[in-house]
């Protein structure tokens, strides 16, 4: 009987690429190929990650939700912000501990409508020139420190008149404010690990009274949270050689970038298990009048708002030396952008 089924060449014994036998007793190491360790090591990457989303979705809910920010008193009937449209004022303080002050470098209107899940941002210089019915000639970032310096005697809150004001000179009316100072800025920046920039040019300027002392040079840099409030505050210089001089315009820039990279820093891994940190360090910095159940609404309700349905609306104009005198287009431009989000415009 022919066994050579066929006619196929007998198997050779030993010619198998067999792996190596162990020692008795041994067990038998297998190799892991290159793209298997790879593929590990991106899974354990993805589990992290994803790991990190939870822990942040978590703290930071719990914090909106158990009170952090807002205020411990009821909305009223009809008033929640997934029920009817809701403008908020954001203020950015010249507060530092050692520069006690309540002047607003950063002034911005938000309008958000439920509906159509669209909101509009206006932002205006902090040395624009305010002429208002009611209200005393001066530089808009002047008015929530005056404000400020009369609680006792007004028996109003800063933040109440502030609202007023301001909803007088957009032409809305103006629901809520919130005031971050500069420390939790620079807070937030160093629990964050700093932020990338390119310096346009070398700034310089000291003072001795409130402990500033800018000393930045041009090129790519990685400021810390003194450095990058130094970057987007100068404004002139006192040193010798002296260095050029920034407008209100170029300062804006300069906050932009500063924010595009805090973003990117948010957004990355190392910022996500930061949040809690992040948090507590707005928590101490932040002061507002909306209530917690409020604060709940507005994150339900625009958590996921589209990008593209964020309109951002800067109000720019012309420098004469103290003020920015607003350009009038711009002006209406914006007012009629804030009404259109809160459908009251005609």
């Amino acid at each position: 009987m022919n066994n050579n089924k066929g006619n196929l060449p007998p198997r050779s014994r030993g010619t198998y690429n067999r792996l190596p036998s162990a020692a008795p007793g041994k067990p038998v190491k297998k190799r892991r190929s290159k793209a298997a360790r790879v593929l590990r090591l991106f899974l354990a990457v993805l589990l992290i990650a994803v790991v990190a989303v939870m822990i942040y979705g978590g703290s930071l809910l719990w914090k909106f939700f158990h009170g952090s920010f807002g205020v411990d008193q009821p909305v009223a009937s009809g008033q929640l912000a997934s029920q009817k449209p809701l403008t908020l004022l954001l203020l950015g303080t010249d507060n530092r501990p050692k520069h006690k002050s309540n002047l607003t470098d950063v002034i911005m209107v938000v309008s958000m409508n439920p509906d159509t899940q669209k909101a509009t941002v206006v932002s205006l210089p902090r040395d624009t020139y305010v002429q208002l019915s009611g209200y005393k000639k001066t530089k808009i970032n002047e008015f929530y420190a005056r404000f400020k310096g009369k609680e006792k005697t007004s028996g109003i809150l800063a933040k109440d008149e502030m609202k007023t004001m301001m909803g007088k000179y957009l032409d809305i009316k103006v629901d809520y404010t919130a005031v971050l100072d500069f420390q939790g800025f620079r807070d937030i920046v160093d629990e964050l690990g700093g932020v990338s920039v390119n310096i346009s040019e070398n700034m310089c300027y000291t003072d001795s009274v409130d402990g500033t002392d800018i000393n930045l040079k041009q090129g790519p840099a990685k400021l810390d949270g003194d450095d990058a409030l130094d970057y987007v505050r100068y404004r002139k210089s006192n040193c010798s050689p002296q260095t050029k001089a920034s407008n209100d315009f170029e300062r804006n820039e300069r906050q932009s970038e500063v924010l595009n990279a805090l973003i990117g820093k948010m957004q990355s891994l190392g910022g996500v298990l930061k949040i809690g940190s992040v948090m507590d360090s707005i928590d101490e910095n932040l002061t507002t009048d909306i209530e917690n159940d409020q604060i709940k609404s507005f994150i339900k309700t625009y958590w996921k708002i589209p990008k593209e349905n964020v309109e951002f609306k800067p109000v720019t104009g012309t420098w004469r030396s103290p003020y920015v005198y607003i350009n009038e287009e711009e002006l209406d431009a914006a007012k009629k952008a804030l009404q259109t989000t809160l459908g009251t415009s005609n």
